[in-house]
Order: C-alpha cells, then sequence, then structure tokens
C-alpha cells in the first residue's frame, strides 16, 4: 500500500573515513555521509528515491523491523528515519530530463537568430498534441 510518510530504521556505521549507512528493511538502499547531520539528509533522499521506485514497479514495501529487534554494535547507532513522499514524488516526477532531437540545420539557423527557447517551444508544442493545459 502507497502511504505519505514512510519511517524506517537505519543503521549508522561510523568510521574514520565517514558514515556508512544500511536499511535492513530495503536491501540495495546505502547512502554514506561524513557527518550526522548529512548521514541524515541523505538517508532521506536515498530511503524516498528507494520507495518511489518500488511503489512505480509495483514492489510491495516492507513493514519496518522495530527498533528494538535490530543489533547493533559498538560504533553504530539505529536511526528512525521518516520521509513525506508527496514532497519527493512532485520534486522526481519534474525533474527535467534532457532528450536529443534533430532538426534541419537550416531551421535551427533561423530558430536561433530568432533567440528560440528550444525547451520551451517543445514543452508547449507537445502539452498542446496531448490537449494538456496543466500539468496532469
Amino acid at each position: 500500500m502507497i502511504k505519505d510518510i514512510y519511517v524506517f530504521p537505519a543503521i549508522f556505521d561510523y568510521a574514520e573515513d565517514g558514515i556508512s549507512i544500511e536499511f535492513p528493511d530495503l536491501p540495495g538502499c546505502l547512502p554514506c555521509a561524513k557527518t550526522t547531520e548529512e548521514a541524515i539528509k541523505n538517508a532521506k533522499e536515498a530511503m524516498a528515491l528507494h520507495l518511489w521506485g518500488m511503489e512505480k514497479d509495483g514492489d510491495p514495501i516492507p513493514e519496518p523491523t522495530p527498533v528494538d529487534k535490530i543489533q547493533v554494535r559498538e560504533n553504530q547507532a539505529v536511526m528512525l528515519i521518516e520521509v513525506y513522499m508527496p514532497l519527493y514524488r512532485e520534486a522526481i516526477e519534474n525533474q527535467s530530463v534532457k532528450k536529443t532531437l534533430t532538426i534541419p540545420q537550416w531551421l535551427n539557423k533561423l530558430a536561433e537568430e530568432k533567440n528560440v527557447n528550444f525547451s520551451q517551444l517543445l514543452q508547449s508544442a507537445l502539452k498542446e498534441h496531448l490537449g494538456i493545459h496543466d500539468r496532469p
């Protein structure tokens, strides 16, 4: 079930060269950082991106492991990481993507002489072609 807020435990592993982060319930989600503040920020971003990918792929989102069930070593700490997915979903889905296209050289020259913004024009033309007035 897709939720707006997810909270998962993360294990912060402190070493001389920085902090590695592991989410026991989210295999493959492995951010890192230099400071605890940066680690929390990176953990939120990595977790949100990981969960967004799971949502898009239709993968089941696991239940978080209770914090008291997680075993840590001396140089480790368990942190609960919370993400508000609507903000991350909006940011990810509105991220610009680079497209390569081909037009005749003479048309490119004329458009450049007229200071045409190719990206803006393509977006407008696509919206018009698809009958979109506002972002769906």
